[in-house]
């Protein structure tokens, strides 16, 4: 059964939870054409996914794309948030794990500019204690 978020955006945080497109149109017709739909990239390895495009979508970008997936499959969290935290290199563990204020201090500097406020910060470290509540519920059952 999924989860749903109790943590709402806090005022001036960055919505943490809202869906964006993440994939290029060209990458979308792609997917398409091989019937694969974007949860499913998790399933594959970046090689066998680069490969299955016929190398029209880089291991590199496959390896991004799959993080994105992974890291928009934890409660709360939408795809514009993880694709910014993939772009900037983590992936589910890190996310998870590290603590808020790194992973969204390192989103803003690879940006260039504070997207990621003390208020977001505040919501993802809900967000995260939420995860490892969930962990321990599921380790339990």
């Amino acid at each position: 059964m999924a989860q749903t978020s109790n943590v709402h955006s806090l005022p001036g945080a960055f919505p943490l939870h809202q869906d964006k497109n993440y994939i290029s149109e060209s990458e979308w017709v792609i997917w398409k054409l091989l019937c694969r739909p974007l949860k499913s990239l998790p399933e594959s390895t970046p090689e066998e996914l680069s490969s299955a495009t016929g190398g029209q979508i880089s291991v590199k970008r496959c390896d991004e794309l799959i993080r994105i997936a992974n890291i928009s499959s934890l409660t709360g969290v939408g795809t514009w948030i993880s694709r910014l935290l993939a772009e900037t290199g983590y992936d589910v563990n890190e996310v998870c794990g590290k603590p808020a204020s790194i992973l969204l201090d390192s989103v803003n500097k690879r940006l260039g500019y504070q997207l990621c406020n003390d208020a977001t910060v505040r919501a993802f470290e809900k967000l995260q204690l939420q995860w490892r509540g969930e962990e321990i519920r599921e380790q339990v059952e």
